[in-house]
């Protein structure tokens, strides 16, 4: 029966070369496992991209608190890469993004009743018009 390679190597001269090559092997092994998690990249541009959004669509006038904690959390997940903590830095990204969107979302909403309010007093103003120039009752 043949022995491996990897057997023959640690039956060879003695036990040190055994447990070498036995040792290399595990840690090999071991820093392959403990290779660092890539940075949220993705997670990161989307969040910037969301708070770049709200920024041209003029959030700031309206959802000032949301905007801001969209920024705050985009540096803190900045923060969480600079020390190599991912799975913080990824979380606080896509919250960013969230937030930056929810900025947006309630912009959109007070902006939209705005318009509505003004819609209906232009309304009101052109019935009391009416009726003075007609003096007929709505």
């Amino acid at each position: 029966m043949k022995k491996s390679y990897l057997n023959s190597l640690l039956a060879t001269p003695g036990p040190a070369l055994g447990h070498s090559v036995g040792s290399a092997v595990i840690v090999l092994i071991l820093s392959a496992c403990a290779a660092a998690p890539m940075p949220p990249n993705e997670e990161l541009r989307a969040a910037r991209t969301a708070i770049e959004s709200a920024e041209q669509a003029r959030v700031a006038d309206y959802a000032s608190p949301e905007l801001g904690e969209a920024r705050d959390k985009l540096s803190a997940a900045n923060a969480a890469v600079q020390l190599e903590d991912m799975t913080v830095a990824r979380r606080l990204a896509e919250e960013s993004q969230v937030d930056a969107q929810l900025a947006l979302a309630r912009s959109q909403a007070t902006k939209a009743r705005l318009v509505n309010e003004e819609m209906l007093n232009s309304t009101s103003s052109l019935k009391e018009e009416m009726q003075r120039n007609t003096g007929v009752q709505p």
